[in-house]
């Protein structure tokens, strides 16, 4: 059975919301091998001190939350083909029950992304309040897409898009499944299926306090 890290991979390196009204991807890009996320897209940094110089889209991630660049661009992750806007990077989680996304202001309509999951399913479920509390708005079954879909020789090559619509605004987005056993790229908030190019602004709407109508603009290796 494979896992989503490399056996060869040599060494492990060891704020307030925002709203606008654009639907934003998230790609990951920028973020160093097995870095914990955390509040790179929220205006703060990574775990290993990654800046993302764009917007600050009012986004967290869980502490168990890490991004991992593939072996074939010098990672430590045993994944390739990666889809859409994002060229070598995905999330993943080591730990826990999976990769928590928390919008504090809150997002309404749905989100896309693409999975990958060789070996064992997943699941994604959305809540009205953060970390994954509050009312379960929808949940989503992600089905084993299996390996080979490239001749890249990595485990996890086959990505398939899909999303989710709900009602109500949610808070927060648990993106499951057995750790180590899943990677996800292109989380894209504010549309509920994949967009074919970067969003351009218009869809993506936070809905918070104050706010009315639309807002104004690892320590463990993964073993082959």
């Amino acid at each position: 059975m494979k896992k989503l890290l490399a056996i060869f991979s040599a060494f492990l390196v060891l704020s307030s919301a925002s709203a606008f009204a654009d639907s934003v991807t998230l790609t990951f890009t920028g973020l160093q091998d097995l870095e914990p996320i955390l509040n790179y897209y929220n205006g703060g940094a990574g775990g290993f001190g990654s800046m993302f110089s764009g917007p600050n889209y009012g986004i967290s991630f869980s502490s168990d939350s890490l991004a991992v660049i593939s072996v074939l661009d010098g990672g430590s992750g045993n994944i390739g083909n990666l889809p859409g806007p994002s060229t070598s990077t995905a999330a993943f989680f080591l730990n826990g029950a999976g990769d928590t996304m928390n919008v504090a202001a809150g997002f309404t309509t749905g989100f896309s992304f693409y999975y990958a999951a060789a070996n064992t399913p997943g699941s994604v479920s959305v809540y009205s309040g953060l970390d994954g509390t509050g009312t379960l708005l929808e949940t989503l079954d992600l089905a084993v897409n299996g390996s080979g879909c490239d001749s890249s020789g990595t485990a996890y090559d086959c990505w398939t898009e899909t999303g989710v619509g709900f009602s109500g605004t949610a808070q927060s987005v648990v993106f499951g499944g057995a750790a180590n056993y899943i990677a996800f790229s292109d989380v894209t908030l504010g549309s509920a299926t994949v967009p074919t190019a970067t969003p351009e602004p218009g869809t993506f709407v936070l809905l918070g306090s104050g706010l009315l109508g639309a807002a104004g603009a690892i320590r463990r290796r993964l073993m082959a």
